[in-house]
């Protein structure tokens, strides 16, 4: 546990941080249009961070005490390759859960 002099050395500090860096980008080019190069790669954002959160409930999911669970990999994989044929996210999501469902029903 943490003592609560240094909870509340930390907690201002973590907000001023929080508060600049939002400020750094929203303040300062809150009315001008963003150059042609950002724009196009703020596109890949959430591309690049869905992956991210994923991945480790996956890899070293915890309902498996960290250990790589086949059933979920399997699920991953099905609904990434239903996700490239059919370019639905719908139909991705609902052929991994269906995938994981029907596989730890079976493996147990």
């Amino acid at each position: 546990m943490i003592d609560k002099s240094t909870f509340w050395i930390v907690m201002p500090a973590l907000a001023a941080g929080t508060y600049a860096i939002r400020f750094s980008f929203l303040g300062t080019l809150g009315a001008r249009p963003l150059p042609g190069w950002l724009t196009r790669s703020l596109r890949y954002t959430a591309v690049a961070v869905l992956p991210a959160l994923v991945a480790p409930g996956v890899l070293w999911p915890a309902a498996t005490g960290g250990e790589t669970d086949p059933a979920r990999l399997s699920a991953a994989l099905v609904t990434l390759a239903v996700g490239v044929a059919t370019r639905s996210t719908m139909a991705a999501i609902l052929a991994g859960g269906g995938t994981l469902f029907a596989l730890l029903a079976l493996t147990g």
